[in-house]
């Protein structure tokens, strides 16, 4: 594809997707907006900061900004991530975001591709391993304990946010698990952005010794199916080096890339 395409895809990613708000909000969320900010609590372990543009603010205006959400989430004793894109303005908020303490995470590439070509591929797991849609609590806690045994890190906090987002709007998201048996051998699930073109697919992981073998190019194509369903035409995802290049080889362009750089008192 040419640039030209990815700064299309990138300009569609800015205006369909960006803020990132869960809609509808689920209980116990709060959503709240600052300026250009919108401030996100009770999602996850920790509070988000979004926004599409910060409207020209630069210098004083942009520090006072930020350092607002410090000693909003300094209150609160709570951790906070300022999801930033690697084409946001300006070009010094990383620093500005350093100097009030932020500090920076693994860097993803955003990534977009249309639907249609991956909703044509009929999904293919591995001899032995199904894919089944899921809601129940019981198995969104068997996901979060693979999600943490592939990340490394406590993810536990991830069944109850799921759950919340499902009682929500059971149409707005669908978790789908690859299983072996009674083994959840992976995971993903794909966010409906309301009022655009896109879904987004989050959390795809497959444990480490199951990789190579087709599932998480499964997981994918199922899930591009499900948002093709639903008439959408533009999948994104946040990827990571491990699954960047299956995706890129299924048609993904990279449009940007972020970093979250996290607050934490």
């Amino acid at each position: 594809m040419s640039d030209l395409d990815a700064m299309t895809l990138r300009a569609a990613y800015d205006n369909q997707l960006r803020p990132e708000v869960p809609d509808p909000v689920p209980a116990g969320v709060v959503v709240e907006r600052d300026g250009p900010l919108v401030r996100i609590t009770g999602l996850d372990d920790r509070g988000f900061l979004t926004y599409r543009t910060l409207d020209g603010l630069t210098g004083a205006e942009l520090d006072a900004l930020i350092a607002r959400q410090v000693d909003f989430f300094r209150g609160r004793d709570e951790s906070v991530e300022w999801k930033l894109n690697a084409h946001d303005e300006p070009a010094d908020l990383p620093d500005r975001l350093r100097a009030a303490g932020f500090v920076a995470e693994e860097t993803e590439v955003v990534l977009v591709g249309p639907v249609a070509p991956l909703a044509s591929a009929l999904p293919v797991p591995p001899d032995g391993v199904r894919l089944r849609e899921v809601t129940g609590r019981d198995d969104l806690e068997r996901i979060a304990a693979m999600e943490t045994a592939v990340w490394g890190s406590d993810r536990s906090h991830l069944a109850a946010a799921l759950d919340r987002e499902i009682a929500a709007d059971p149409q707005s998201i669908t978790v789908v698990v690859a299983e072996a048996g009674d083994e959840v051998v992976g995971a993903g699930w794909v966010r409906y952005a309301p009022n655009s073109g896109f879904a987004s697919l989050w959390g795809g992981s497959v444990l480490a010794d199951r990789r190579r073998r087709g599932i998480y190019r499964a997981l994918v194509d199922y899930r591009a199916r499900l948002a093709d369903q639903r008439g959408r035409t533009l999948l994104q995802v946040d990827a990571s080096p491990d699954s960047r290049p299956i995706l890129q080889r299924s048609g993904f362009v990279q449009v940007t890339s972020t970093t979250p750089y996290v607050y934490t008192p």
